[in-house]
């Protein structure tokens, strides 16, 4: 029981720290390419951990110290995750709020039409985006 369960931990810590490097290079469409086998990894974490609790299994020995630098492992690696994805996060919305902001129709010209009235103001063209990973 611990055997699997310290084998689903290492598959996360692995998942995890392939996605940090990921994000840490901001290369966010491999992040996010990345993200189905953290989500695999964590769920087979879980279910490792919840069978390892229902049947009562602990550690000894050798396993109790590989468990112990596996939790440690997995806690720092989970923080570094949350850090680097709130960081990323907040890149994408400012790229985003700068294209949005480009792409409003400024207010009035300040130039004046006919009969002295303010010009109509220009409408913005319209944008198209695409990325390819």
């Amino acid at each position: 029981m611990m055997d699997a369960l310290l084998a689903a931990g290492q598959r996360l810590a692995e998942a995890l720290r392939a996605e940090n490097e990921a994000l840490a290079a901001l290369d966010l469409p491999r992040a996010a390419g990345l993200a189905t086998a953290k989500m695999q990894a964590a769920d087979a974490f879980a279910a490792a951990f919840a069978t390892t609790r229902k049947v009562g299994a602990r550690a000894e020995g050798a396993q109790r110290t590989s468990a112990s630098d596996l939790t440690v492992r997995l806690q720092q690696l989970g923080e570094e995750n949350r850090r680097l994805l709130e960081r990323a996060i907040a890149i994408q919305s400012r790229v985003i709020e700068t294209i949005a902001g480009a792409a409003l129709p400024r207010s009035g010209s300040g130039a004046y039409g006919a009969a002295g009235r303010p010009a109509a103001p220009r409408q913005a063209p319209a944008i198209a985006m695409a990325t390819r990973a």
